[in-house]
């Protein structure tokens, strides 16, 4: 496919029809177009709407196969055809020895009753290798397929790159992300669009990410044409304005961190020690003596994400114990974001007073922090909590050191951060950053981002990333919350 020209090329072209009166009055929710088309696509098969039914190679229906009077998918068909419906012997052999019933005219015999020229598609059934129980039935370039969403997935998966994919046909395709919004790179893409006609273009913009404004999407069937129109697109964008989000860096968390020190020689330091400090408390706790404090904040993330990777070496097949305690009055956006994290990192979330056998609690304490400049990597915790043992990888961590990390990775975190928020308690006592105040351009107030952006350096956002840096070294910081994003001196918060 290599340079093909993609109309040379007849991409096989697919229709769907989602059956259901169900569907049409809101009472389920589709599923099956989303799954089917996201796997045709894979199998290099184009959906198209049904405005032109003439343009598509082959038709999929969902639904409309069972057993009562508003089940008439396979009727229709038939009428499409010419055709009539009949039962089919290996479909009669079935439902007879399912529903034990012999009445060609009972409900369940129904679902025997197939268009004349039907031919019945058998999955195999892997590990076992067993024929699946009950077919897939096709007429012509039409394939039928239950409307259940556990039925279809399991017989698309099974038959749907036997019935549909072409050897040797697939589409390529890769994406860019840009920090520019997308009006700014409006011309630039459609430069690019008409230079690149076999290359289809998608231009996505998210306005309250917290790494991108744009994201452009571009698919052909040549990775060659792909590969140039992206090298092109990025060379008329904006220098700086092209970044190289990855959208997950967790499931593979050392693959990205090793990559980050290489880029980042000053992280390599304070990873190192915070590394050292989660070893030596899973060599002196076991597993199930250790979990993670974690409330949603910058530090405590950074120590998250860095304790997760450790135990998946370590314990691969455990999930990270972890302790959320909520603040009185705290921000939707805070919650939001630690529930979203738990499903990340597949966190066992419980209450403190649930988990007795706890002996260390990992937490995202700095030295900055009020009442931890006398802190040790490991402490006890104060005569009037439990007896357990703090163990803080990232004492020694600055500000910017977080922000290295965290955004080096390209971790989500707390939206409350893009709005000017350095540190986030209750809703009750904890602000923006003044520092960070500024002016969109219509002249209304917004705030900077609290996460430095690259190239911080100058202008206003330079200015108040120095402040901040100022005001952080001397703990003075925290004087726009009372209440840390960090875990208290004497426990777990």
């Amino acid at each position: 496919m290599e340079g093909q020209k993609q109309d040379q090329v007849q991409v096989p072209t697919a229709g769907i029809i989602i059956i259901g009166d169900e569907i049409l009055k809101g009472q389920t929710q589709d599923t099956n177009t989303f799954f089917m088309t996201k796997h045709l696509h894979s199998y290099g098969v184009k959906v198209k709407r049904l405005s032109s039914p003439s343009s598509i190679h082959m038709f999929l229906t969902s639904g409309g196969i069972g057993p009562t009077h508003d089940d008439i998918t396979f009727e229709s068909v038939a009428a499409a055809f010419g055709e009539k419906v009949k039962p089919h012997p290996t479909l009669v052999e079935l439902i007879r020895g399912y529903f034990k019933t012999d009445d060609l005219t009972s409900p369940a015999m129904k679902m025997a009753h197939i268009p004349e020229s039907a031919v019945l598609h058998f999955a195999e059934e892997k590990p076992r290798g067993t024929k699946a129980r009950y077919p897939i039935v096709a007429v012509k370039n039409v394939t039928i397929f239950p409307g259940v969403p556990y039925l279809l997935e399991k017989a698309f998966t099974h038959m749907g790159k036997k019935l549909f994919h072409k050897p040797g046909l697939g589409f390529m395709s890769d994406i860019v992300y840009v920090t520019s919004d997308e009006v700014s790179i409006a011309s630039i893409l459609n430069e690019t669009v008409a230079k690149f006609p076999t290359v289809s273009f998608g231009s996505y913009p998210k306005l309250f990410h917290s790494y991108y404004k744009t994201k452009i999407t571009l698919e052909s069937l040549s990775s060659n044409d792909v590969m140039k129109a992206k090298e092109y697109l990025l060379s008329k964008l904006p220098e700086g304005t092209p970044i190289e989000y990855k959208e997950d860096t967790v499931t593979s968390p050392w693959e990205h961190i090793d990559k980050l020190l290489e880029m980042t020689p000053s992280l390599k330091a304070p990873v190192q020690e915070a590394t050292s400090i989660i070893h030596q408390c899973m060599e002196k706790y076991s597993s199930e003596e250790i979990c993670m404090c974690y409330n949603g904040g910058k530090d405590c993330l950074a120590v998250l994400h860095l304790t997760y990777a450790l135990m998946r070496q370590k314990y691969p097949d455990l999930k990270l114990q972890a302790v959320y305690i909520t603040e009185d009055k705290a921000f939707p956006q805070v919650t939001e974001f630690v529930q979203q994290s738990i499903n990340r990192y597949d966190l066992d979330c419980e209450l403190l007073e649930k988990r007795p056998k706890i002996k260390a609690v990992i937490m995202g304490t700095r030295r900055s922090d009020p009442y931890s400049d006398t802190l040790g990597f490991f402490t006890p915790t104060d005569q009037d909590w439990p007896p357990m043992m703090r163990v803080t990888p990232i004492l020694n961590w600055k500000y910017n050191n977080i922000w290295d990390f965290v955004r080096g990775l390209y971790l989500p975190y707390c939206s409350l951060y893009d709005w000017g928020y350095t540190s986030i308690g209750s809703q009750h006592n904890t602000l923006p950053n003044p520092l960070l105040v500024t002016k969109d351009r219509a002249g209304q107030v917004m705030y900077l981002p609290s996460p430095p952006a690259a190239g911080a350096g100058d202008g206003a956002a330079g200015t108040a990333l120095q402040q901040t840096l100022t005001l952080e070294s001397t703990g003075a910081l925290r004087a726009f919350t009372t209440s840390e994003d960090n875990a208290s001196p004497s426990a777990p918060s």
